[in-house]
């Protein structure tokens, strides 16, 4: 690999184009300027385009009639570093070390978009073009849940008309292993509080006379499972889509000790969850309902006899095809109510939702993305559904009418969000040659 090209990692990496704090507000501009600036210089037409939150970047080739039309997706915002005395190096100060480059967005998303964007540059300078007309969109609001990028597809929709979508910003299932997401768990969430006195009080005085609202809490969050992991909310399997017998098999076969993988990474002492599915099945297929925060009563240091007034958590459910955010929320309120211990009163407030994403790997574009995945990496592609969830992907679908490959580049260990967050130099080489052959299989893919 080219010197440069690490060079030019280096100080995509040492912008700290933070999205969620307007304090790096300016960075984040920087940034998108030097993405500008960086597709104007291989070949591109490039240009920032301003939205009620970070600026976008769009680029894209001379559109000839004939060709096919893809979309790269990709994003210049990171996560915050915090907490910064974790970090082995400053994160915003790359550094390359036995094969990896670790700092904050390498490989979420500024490693991974960057392959794409060499590998792009590669092939202007040895063709003069690319195989497929192009937009090439790179958005400063991912981590934030891109407010301003469904309005911006909006906009330009006509303009941005394309055949596919392709995204790299989802995990590979080992080292080595192409992998070729098809799948993404939605997500829906919700607060619920519980709230018995107007005010805390004297434990001694009035314990045994009102109820506890942590208590109560406690007892209404354990109606949530039963005790071999199914969520026990009335009607809740009930949209559940069935995995398909190929993909039970395929996922039998994939190159790697699910059990152990997780237990390795997460260090638990053991696994839990739905009894019946096997731990990539839970991962990818099956729903869940997870407590992601709880609080009450007093916090700090040594005893406090206190009952507090009131106690809540906060709560997000994974949903996959067919579940709705909307009934889900529906189903869990009337879950809460009927199990509501007596002594305390109840509210809820609904959260963000995002749907769940499911395409066919097998379609004339998945078969391309797999040839392509071989070619570059030389050896069979994993196919894999995720557990987390991306939004924009079906808002590419419901807005733009198209469907998305997710072609991810991240390990396992990456570290995205996480203290001493890295990319491998080797997938950012495999990358490079990833965008070369999904352009030039797309090109000739049949319709």
């Amino acid at each position: 690999m080219r010197d440069s090209y690490l060079d030019e990692f280096f100080t995509f990496l040492r912008f700290a184009s933070i999205s969620t704090d307007d304090t790096y507000k300016e960075k984040l501009v920087e940034c998108a300027h030097w993405l500008v600036e960086k597709l104007n210089r291989i070949g591109l037409q490039a240009q920032l385009v301003s939205t009620p939150g970070h600026p976008i970047v769009w680029a894209k080739n001379k559109h000839q009639p004939g060709r096919k039309t893809v979309m790269i997706y990709g994003h210049y915002d990171v996560q915050p570093p915090d907490p910064l005395e974790l970090w082995d190096s400053p994160p915003f100060d790359p550094v390359l070390r036995n094969g990896y480059v670790y700092a904050r967005g390498s490989t979420d998303n500024k490693g991974q978009i960057l392959s794409h964007i060499l590998g792009i540059q590669e092939t202007i300078a040895e063709k003069g073009d690319l195989p497929v007309n192009l937009h090439l969109i790179i958005e400063g609001e991912e981590e934030i849940g891109s407010g301003s990028l469904p309005g911006f597809l909006k906009k330009h929709r006509d303009s941005l008309g394309c055949d596919i979508v392709v995204v790299s910003d989802t995990g590979m299932i080992a080292r080595g292993v192409p992998t070729l997401s098809y799948g993404l768990r939605g997500v829906t969430a919700c607060e619920v509080k519980v709230t018995a006195a107007k005010m805390d009080l004297h434990s001694g005085v009035f314990g045994g006379a009102v109820a506890n609202p942590i208590t109560a809490l406690a007892r209404l969050l354990a109606t949530l499972h039963d005790a071999n992991g199914h969520i026990a909310i009335e009607g809740f399997y009930d949209d559940v889509k069935p995995l398909e017998d190929w993909e039970r098999d395929a996922w039998k076969k994939l190159p790697v000790d699910a059990d152990k993988l997780i237990l390795d990474e997460t260090k638990a002492p053991a696994l839990f969850g739905e009894k019946g599915y096997s731990t990539f099945e839970r991962l990818w297929a099956r729903p869940t309902a997870e407590l992601n925060g709880i609080g009450g009563g007093y916090q700090g240091q040594g005893t406090k006899t206190v009952i507090a007034s009131h106690a809540m958590a906060k709560l997000t459910f994974r949903l996959v095809p067919n579940q709705e955010g909307d009934k889900v929320l529906k189903l869990a309120h009337k879950h809460f109510e009927k199990h509501l211990p007596p002594g305390v009163t109840m509210e809820i407030t609904d959260g963000h939702s995002g749907p769940w994403y499911l395409t066919d790997p097998h379609s004339a574009f998945g078969e391309a993305a797999q040839h392509a995945l071989k070619e570059a990496f030389g050896t069979e592609v994993a196919l894999i559904r995720e557990g987390g969830s991306i939004p924009i992907v079906s808002q590419f679908r419901d807005i733009l009418g198209v469907e998305t490959l997710l072609l991810g580049l991240a390990l396992h260990d990456c570290r995205a969000h996480s203290p001493n967050e890295n990319f491998p130099l080797e997938n950012l080489q495999n990358g490079i040659k990833m965008n070369q052959a999904i352009l030039q299989e797309i090109g000739r893919a049949r319709s």
